[in-house]
C-alpha cells in the first residue's frame, strides 16, 4: 500500500472571503472532459500547459446571441471582433456563422482580409489608423470609423488624391451613467463634439455618411447603459435627416458586453450577475424602435460582440509543478502557466478547477503561475483541494484576450487546440521553440564569437 503525502495540521485565519446568504462557496468538482473529450488525454499528446478551444460552444454561443437580437429587431448584423481573440481558425468559424469582421489596427486589417472576408464588410475602428491604412480601406470600400478631427481631414485628403469617396461613421462617447466614463475614444456628445464633426462631414461633400458608432466601456453589467447609449445615438441619426434629408444605413453600439466570469473583488459570480444577450438585445432593441427614427427608415444594427461570444469556448490546462507553505502558514500552489499566458488573471477570479478527484479536503490556496516575477498570481486566494506535484488543472473562460494579450517571458507559449465539432482535435496555432524566437533575431558578425 503506497503511503500517503504527510499534511502538517495548522490552523489559520479564513482568508477566502465571507459567506454570501447562500454560505460558503460549495467543494469544487473536478471537469476532466471539454465536449466529452478527456483532458487528460489531449495533454498527454499535445503538451502541458495547453489551451483548448471548443468549436461547438462557439457557435452554440454565436447562435444564442443572433437569435436574442433578430427576434426583436428587423436588421442585425454581428462583426466579429478581431482584437478578442484572432486566431485564424477563431475567426473563421464566426465568418462562417455569418459575421462580418471589427479591427482595430492595420495588422488586424490586413489579417481580416487575409482570412477571405470582402472590404466592404470590415469594420475599421480605432485610433491608430495610418495614411496608408485609410488609403487601403478607402480602395477596398471598408467600413471607416473616424476617431477624431485628425482623422477625418486625412480622409478629405485622401477622398480627393484617390478621386475616391471613403465609406464613413464617427465614433460617438457619451455619458451613459456608467463610471469611469469612456470619453478617450470619438466625440463626445455632450459638449457637441460629435453634432460638429457630423456637420463637417456633410459640408465636406467628400465622404459618404454611412453610421454612427459608439462602444461605451467593457464587461458591461448595465443593460440600461446601453439603452442610453441608443436612444442618443437615434437621436443624432433624427437630427441629420431633419437638417439634411440624410439617412443612415447603420448604427453600431459596439461591444463590452460581460462574459460569465467573475470580477475581482465582486461579491456575486459572474454566472449569477452577468446579462444574458436577451438582457442587453431588449435594451438596445426598444430604445431603437421606441425613438424617433420613422419606422421604414430604422437602420443596420451592428454589433461588436468579442467577449461574451468566446469567453466560454476557452480553456487552459495545464500540470501542478509543485506546492508550499508561505510564511503566513497558507498553502501556495504553483502551477505551469503564469501571467504571460492569463493576462485576464488580472481581472478575474478565474474558474479553476482539478481535472480528477484528488481530495475531499479543500484550503485557502494562492495560485501562483511558474514566473520569476511576484505578480505572477492566477489566484490569489481560494478554497482549493490539495493538489500535489505532477497533478493536472483547467480554468475555465479563457477565450477572450489571453492569446491576443499574451506575452512570450521566461517561457515558451504553448499550443493552441480547436475541437471540432465530432470532438476531433487541430492545433491551430504551434507552441514555440527556441527557433520561432531567434528566426526573428539578427546578430550583428562581432558578437558572434567569445572566449569565457
Amino acid at each position: 500500500m503506497r503511503k500517503l503525502t504527510f499534511e502538517r495540521p495548522i490552523i489559520q485565519r479564513i482568508n477566502a472571503g465571507l459567506p454570501s446568504k447562500y454560505g460558503m462557496p460549495r467543494r469544487l468538482e473536478p471537469l476532466s472532459h471539454i465536449d466529452g473529450v478527456s483532458i487528460q488525454t489531449l495533454l498527454e499528446e499535445f503538451g502541458s500547459p495547453l489551451f483548448i478551444i471548443s468549436e461547438q460552444t462557439i457557435r452554440k454561443t454565436y447562435k444564442e446571441a443572433y437569435r436574442a437580437f433578430s427576434s426583436r429587431y428587423p436588421k442585425v448584423q454581428f462583426s466579429w471582433s478581431y482584437k478578442t481573440n484572432y486566431l485564424n481558425a477563431v475567426c473563421n468559424i464566426f465568418h462562417q456563422e455569418g459575421a462580418w469582421a471589427e479591427v482595430v489596427s492595420g495588422f488586424e486589417y490586413q489579417k481580416a482580409l487575409s482570412n477571405g472576408v470582402p472590404g466592404e464588410l470590415i469594420v475599421f475602428n480605432g485610433p491608430d489608423k495610418s495614411q496608408e491604412d485609410l488609403r487601403i480601406a478607402i480602395q477596398n470600400h471598408s467600413l471607416i470609423h473616424i476617431d477624431h478631427f485628425d482623422e477625418l481631414y486625412e480622409l478629405i485628403h485622401l477622398s480627393k488624391e484617390l478621386d475616391e469617396r471613403p465609406k464613413v461613421a464617427i465614433r460617438v462617447n457619451m455619458d451613459t451613467g456608467i463610471y469611469p466614463q469612456w470619453d478617450r475614444f470619438g466625440f463626445n456628445f455632450e459638449n457637441g463634439e460629435a453634432w460638429d464633426a457630423l456637420n463637417r462631414i456633410m459640408a465636406s461633400k467628400r465622404l459618404d455618411l454611412l453610421g454612427l458608432h459608439t462602444h461605451i466601456g467593457t464587461y458591461m453589467l448595465s443593460t440600461d447603459a446601453y439603452r442610453v447609449a441608443a436612444t442618443k445615438l437615434a437621436s443624432l441619426a433624427v437630427k441629420l435627416e431633419r437638417k439634411y434629408g440624410h439617412i443612415l444605413q447603420y448604427i453600431d453600439l459596439g461591444g463590452g458586453f460581460a462574459s460569465k466570469n467573475t470580477l475581482r473583488g465582486a461579491y456575486y459570480p459572474g454566472t449569477d450577475t452577468a446579462p444574458s444577450f436577451d438582457d442587453f438585445a431588449e435594451a438596445i432593441t426598444s430604445a431603437l424602435i421606441s425613438s424617433d427614427i420613422k419606422p421604414d427608415h430604422l437602420p443596420l444594427l451592428l454589433l461588436e460582440t468579442g467577449r461574451a461570444l468566446i469567453d466560454e469556448a476557452g480553456y487552459l490546462a495545464g500540470t501542478v509543478l509543485a506546492t508550499k507553505r508561505l510564511s503566513d502558514g497558507r498553502r501556495a500552489t504553483i502551477i505551469d502557466a503564469g501571467v504571460n499566458l492569463m493576462f485576464t488573471s488580472f481581472w478575474y477570479e478565474h474558474d479553476l478547477r482539478p481535472i480528477a478527484p484528488v481530495s475531499d479536503q479543500s484550503e485557502d490556496t494562492t495560485i501562483y503561475g511558474p514566473l520569476c516575477m511576484n505578480i505572477d498570481v492566477i489566484r490569489s486566494n481560494m478554497m482549493f483541494p490539495l493538489l500535489k506535484k505532477g497533478d493536472q488543472f483547467v480554468i475555465r473562460r479563457v477565450g477572450a484576450y489571453n492569446m491576443t494579450q499574451w506575452m512570450q517571458f521566461i517561457t515558451y507559449r504553448p499550443n493552441v487546440i480547436l475541437l471540432d465539432r465530432e470532438g476531433k482535435p487541430h492545433i491551430i496555432r504551434k507552441k514555440e521553440t527556441l527557433e520561432t524566437l531567434n528566426s526573428q533575431e539578427e546578430l550583428p558578425d562581432h558578437l558572434k564569437k567569445f572566449d569565457l
